[in-house]
């Protein structure tokens, strides 16, 4: 599928690294029926390929992106903007239950849909010039894109409430002390540090990669001994496998580890 408001790239220098950017940048990545469509099929299609280990999502510098395209959304029927918002739902859930390790690049605006499409990711790096914010309150609906739970799981409800019920800006200083997001760079930096994040995890073996993604993942949503024994099941596996036997090799030879990913 050809794509007009993504680019989708595999790294030159690091096998396994694919990075895609958002597209729209004279109208500051606004999200619109087309993006989600390719975002979708983005995701579906690298959730298919066996050598991808991380996926760095990215904005532009002025924005990661402001959210869905108000323009396109003005006067759209109701069951239009139904069917919109289930390839919407399809969309960010294809990214949050990416078995590989998704990581968000953010710049400028990070604001609405472009915000919760940021926070369906394993976690956020951001420049000091990041803008958050979750305005829906103000045009007469709410976050639909997991902002009102994902915000809450990573700041405290509390905390969420005030930003949700206000539409209030997060900066990057404040998101960082917050947890909301892992790092914070110079301006224009986010995605050069994103990109060496993630090809350091692509550099660890991919059965423990998405391994430790899914139990860190579905292991905050149930009781602890519920998750541990998530862990225990995964751990149990990772340690028959070929890998674990190259890793411990590589480790007594002092040398790099060759994954062969079974």
């Amino acid at each position: 599928m050809p794509y007009s408001t993504i680019i989708a790239e595999r790294d030159p220098d690091y096998a396994g690294l694919y990075v895609i950017t958002l597209n729209r940048p004279a109208l500051l990545n606004a999200m619109n029926t087309q993006m989600f469509t390719e975002l979708r099929h983005v995701f579906r299609e690298l959730r298919d390929e066996p050598d991808v280990k991380v996926v760095v999502l990215a904005g532009g510098e002025k924005a990661f992106s402001v959210g869905g395209d108000l323009k396109e959304r003005n006067g759209m029927p109701n069951d239009t903007w139904r069917r919109q918002h289930e390839l919407i739902e399809e969309a960010f859930l294809a990214i949050r239950d990416f078995p590989a390790v998704v990581l968000s690049a953010v710049e400028g605006y990070v604001h609405g849909g472009g915000f919760e499409l940021a926070m369906m990711t394993d976690f956020i790096v951001a420049s000091q010039t990041a803008h958050f914010a979750l305005p829906e309150m103000r045009l007469g609906i709410m976050p639909g894109g997991g902002g009102v739970q994902n915000l809450s799981r990573a700041i405290g409800v509390r905390r969420a409430k005030r930003y949700l019920l206000t539409g209030d800006p997060i900066l990057a200083e404040q998101a960082l002390q917050w947890g909301l997001v892992t790092e914070v760079t110079a301006p224009g930096q986010a995605r050069a540090k994103a990109v060496e994040i993630g090809r350091r995890i692509a550099s660890g073996a991919p059965l423990a990669t998405r391994a430790v993604k899914m139990s860190a993942s579905r292991g905050v949503e149930v009781d602890f001994h519920t998750g541990y024994a998530l862990d225990i099941a995964a751990y149990n596996t990772l340690a028959a496998s070929e890998d674990r036997l190259e890793g411990v090799a590589a480790f007594n030879e002092r040398r790099a580890p060759r994954w062969s990913n079974r």
